[in-house]
């Protein structure tokens, strides 16, 4: 049994080339929080938000398909016997929930977490016989047909909780 890991996770801040607003709220949650690892889903499209990111945590990132990095397409990491993997998902024609469940059965990894769409997902499947998460913490500065999103996640025992702050509004809990 391994201590409980906080997670800051986002994705999609798309500064400056979207946006010319990067929310202090993103920071200064990750610190109060003190977030032990910080997951980003691609598109940071400037190094100083991942210098700004790492200031406060160690932070893996992947490459979204608008970052101009050396950033890998993909990560695997395990913490507290759960796999995650974490990809952007531009890699796909299309986003659905389909490719995504196969996608996290070929990595091999319990939770699948993905960006690219710019909006908040979150579902649990027992799919072929193991069960899977997918999940998308949106966008903090350009949402699509949401509200602005970030997320602080908690890993324990193999369980996944997670709470959504919005940068505009007030933050609510995942049952």
């Amino acid at each position: 049994m391994g201590k409980n890991v906080k997670l800051g996770i986002l994705g999609d801040t798309h500064y400056p080339d979207k946006t010319s607003h990067l929310p202090d709220l993103i920071f200064n949650v990750f610190k109060s929080e003190k977030v032990d690892l910080i997951l980003h889903t691609g598109d940071l499209t400037a190094p100083e938000v991942l210098e700004r990111l790492t200031e406060i945590s160690p932070t893996i990132a992947v490459k979204g398909n608008l970052d101009q990095t050396t950033l890998p397409e993909e990560k695997i990491l395990e913490i507290n016997n759960l796999k995650i993997g974490l990809i952007h998902g531009h890699q796909f024609l299309s986003l659905d929930e389909q490719i995504l469940k196969y996608k996290a059965l070929e990595m091999g990894v319990d939770i699948l977490i993905f960006g690219h769409t710019h909006r908040f997902f979150y579902n649990k499947y027992e799919y072929m016989g193991k069960e899977v998460i997918l999940f998308n913490p949106g966008s903090p500065t350009v949402p699509r047909m949401s509200d602005p999103t970030f997320v602080v996640g908690e890993i324990t025992e193999r369980k996944f909780k997670f709470r959504i702050f919005k940068p505009w509004e007030t933050q609510w809990k995942h049952p």
